[in-house]
């Protein structure tokens, strides 16, 4: 049940990475949303279900808030590593994004999206009431991870076909992740602690990337909308699977 349930996530994923590459005539509304959706599954999503998860403090603070800033940090770190690196070999002017950066990004959605599909499983195993209360939510979120992953592979310089096999592989991720509960069991607290460090990741390519550039040519009032619109959307499927 759990695999059948994942391969609607695994739709759902491909739906959203479609909406993305078909509306690129309006990508500052595209980046737009991109935003508020990345901004509302950190917020009302990820860190909730991280300090939830991950439990213990460290030295007064929630491991899982220390871990979210490490991801925070770390993506900010990475960027620029990889920008230097690629400056330094003479690709770019210094607003050049090191297409590694985007890579990276999305290989961190595709591990989310797998952890999604763990959820579901492990759900499962506890009732089919919170396996079905899990998976709506998972399930309708996905779309908005399919519509993310597409756009920062994209975003950051990398060829179609790139983005394509990242959006791919971020839609088969789940059935992975609920099939692979048959055998193996991820500790809650380490499950907490992996979603606070990718939460602090993904705030920072929304906050320093993605929400910059889709305001920087077209700082209207309808990019700001789809942003808003984004964020609430999260928050409508989370409040929906509560």
């Amino acid at each position: 049940m759990a695999v059948l349930v994942a391969l609607g996530a695994f739709l759902m994923t491909l739906a959203g990475g479609w909406t993305a590459q078909r509306v690129t005539d309006r990508r500052h509304l595209v980046l737009g949303l991109a935003g508020g959706l990345m901004l509302g599954v950190v917020g009302l999503d990820l860190l909730p279900e991280a300090l939830e998860a991950a439990g213990a403090e460290v030295f007064g603070v929630p491991a899982a808030l220390l871990l979210f800033v490490a991801g925070f940090l770390l993506a900010h770190l990475m960027e620029h590593l990889l920008a230097g690196r690629t400056a330094a070999h003479g690709a770019g002017d210094h607003h050049h994004r090191a297409p590694e950066v985007g890579l990276t990004a999305a290989a961190a959605m595709v591990g989310h999206s797998a952890m999604d599909g763990v959820a579901i499983g492990a759900a499962f195993q506890v009732g089919g009431g919170m396996g079905t209360a899990v998976a709506l939510a998972v399930v309708a979120h996905d779309f908005a991870d399919g519509f993310n992953t597409y756009t920062i592979t994209s975003l950051y310089g990398n060829a179609r076909r790139k983005a394509l096999t990242m959006l791919f592989a971020d839609a088969v991720a789940p059935v992975v992740g609920a099939a692979s509960t048959a055998f193996v069991t991820i500790p809650e607290q380490l499950l907490g602690g992996y979603l606070g460090l990718f939460g602090g990741a993904l705030l920072y390519l929304a906050a320093a990337e993605i929400l910059p550039e889709a305001h920087h040519a077209h700082p209207a009032r309808s990019t700001l909308l789809c942003t808003v619109a984004g964020t609430a959307f999260i928050w409508l499927v989370v409040g929906l699977a509560s």
